[in-house]
Order: C-alpha cells, then sequence, then structure tokens
C-alpha cells in the first residue's frame, strides 16, 4: 500500500501532534471528511487544535531540554513509529524508550522476535515486564536473555522489578535527553506526573 503524499497546505499548517503516522492519519481523515461535504479549509482550520488521541504520545512534562511523554504503543510496529516520531521531533537530544510488555501476545515468548529492530531509534531502549503478569496469565515463563535475544538492541536494558526501574531513571542526567514511556498498561500504576516532576527540575 502507497504511503500518502502530504500536500504543502498541511506541511505549512500549524499542528498539535507529529509523526509521519499521524500525519498520515490526518491527510486520510481529511480525504473522507471530503466525501461527506467538510471543505479543505474547515478541515484545516479544525486539524489545527486537534491534540491526538488520548494517550497517544501524550506530553506530561517539558523542561529548557527534556520532554516526558507516554504512549498506548504496545505492538511492535506502534512502538517502532513512536520511537521515530519522537526522534524526529527532537533530532539533537537522546532518546530514552521504556516499553512496558503487558498484553497476553507481548508477553508471548513465540511473539517476541517482532520486536527485532522496533526501538531502534532509542540510544537507551528500555523494557520492563512483571514476571507474576506472565505467570497471571499462565503464559511460559520468560527471561530477561529471552527479552535481549529478542529485540536485538545492544543497549537494552531489562527490568523485572519496577522500583529498580524507577531507580535507574532518576539516576540518569536529563540534560538534552526526552523519556518516552511506552505502554498498555501502567507501569504498575507509576505516577507519571510525579515521575517527570523529579526527573525535570
Amino acid at each position: 500500500m502507497a504511503l500518502l503524499t502530504l500536500p504543502e497546505v498541511l506541511k505549512n499548517t500549524p499542528i498539535k501532534v507529529f509523526g509521519k503516522h499521524n500525519l498520515q492519519n490526518i491527510n486520510g481523515a481529511k480525504e473522507v471528511l471530503k466525501k461527506i461535504g467538510i471543505s479543505e479549509e474547515q478541515f484545516y482550520e479544525a486539524i489545527q487544535s486537534f491534540k491526538g488521541p488520548q494517550n497517544r504520545l501524550q506530553l506530561i512534562k517539558s523542561g529548557d531540554s527534556t520532554a516526558i511523554y507516554k504512549d498506548f504503543a504496545h505492538a511492535p510496529s506502534k512502538v517502532r513509529a513512536t520511537t521515530l516520531a519522537l526522534k524526529e521531533q527532537y533530532p539533537d537530544r537522546d532518546l530514552v524508550a521504556c516499553l512496558e510488555l503487558h498484553t497476553f501476545s507481548s508477553l508471548n515468548k513465540s511473539f517476541l522476535a517482532q520486536y527485532k529492530g522496533s526501538m531502534k531509534f532509542s540510544y537507551k531502549p528500555i523494557v520492563y515486564y512483571n514476571p507474576e503478569t506472565v505467570e497471571h496469565k499462565k503464559l511460559e515463563p520468560i527471561s530477561k536473555k529471552d527479552i535481549k535475544e529478542a529485540f536485538d538492541e545492544r543497549n537494552l536494558k531489562v527490568f523485572t522489578d519496577i522500583n529498580k526501574l524507577l531507580a535507574y531513571l532518576r539516576d540518569q542526567n536529563w540534560k538534552d535527553k526526552n523519556l518516552l514511556m511506552m505502554s498498555s498498561g501502567t507501569f504498575n500504576q507509576v505516577d507519571y506526573e510525579a515521575l517527570a516532576t523529579e526527573l525535570i527540575n
């Protein structure tokens, strides 16, 4: 399927979302709305206030040289698209991308290989999962080694303890770095606002 070509007017319209996948979706929506009588002028005026779907590339907090986002991404293609979008939006900042494996498929040992290359746009890729969730879903146990081999990222860090993950994040120097937290879960009920306040002084 061919990618949609963005018209020049969309490229020059101030919008609140970013990422090639979002721009393609916006252009596709415009074409659908044309069929029900929405003019391009009406569309371009309205799209400027569109903040995107809830929990998709949602900005939690930003500072002079750091931004912290959360995203509902969990499927391999969504993880790749989201990390690429954030890296392209902030090309001069390093990206720390943290993914929680939470769904039945993402915790399935035979599915893990689908994530290969999905976090290549992060200079510090991190994967978190809770072994109790694996057990609760009655899935075959997975190890940190299984995840590292599947993702095939040289700098990948894997955590199974949320407190150790949060301690690691707090210990980083966040100058000229962004943090992306990706999950369809909650990282064990992490308070994103409180974490962002701790990381951005």
